[in-house]
């Protein structure tokens, strides 16, 4: 995964946990793509300044992510999401050529819905 996507990831799971200053300089950089040079322009502070701010708050959201493993569980979770849905697609086809039954529809409608709705 790209370090950008990955932070920006992260970002979203733990940016709340970052200080303000910190929330700014990364939503600037990666979310506003404004260069290290605006940045700093913007805040009255050195390029260097600027640099040095983003790389300890994504150091941080590493930490995070080390400590809590929220990113790992929700990518396991979307997984399992994905492979319930597909199941549930094999279960429908299975009754349609068999069963006919409305209660299976019904009940992996509901679960798909279910899982698409968790999923988000």
């Amino acid at each position: 995964m790209a370090k950008s996507l990955e932070v920006t990831m992260l970002f979203d799971i733990y940016g709340g946990m970052l200080t303000q200053k910190q929330q700014d300089f990364i939503s600037y950089y990666y979310d506003d793509d404004l260069s290290l040079a605006e940045i700093a322009e913007n805040e009255g502070i050195t390029r260097q300044g600027v640099r040095d701010a983003i790389k300890r708050a994504e150091a941080q959201l590493f930490v995070f992510e080390e400590q809590l493993g929220l990113q790992a569980r929700l990518e396991k979770l979307r997984e399992g999401m994905t492979e319930i849905r597909e199941l549930c697609e094999v279960i429908n086809e299975v009754n349609r050529r068999t069963v006919l039954s409305r209660e299976i529809n019904d009940s992996t409608a509901r679960i798909d819905v279910l899982t698409r709705m968790l999923s988000e």
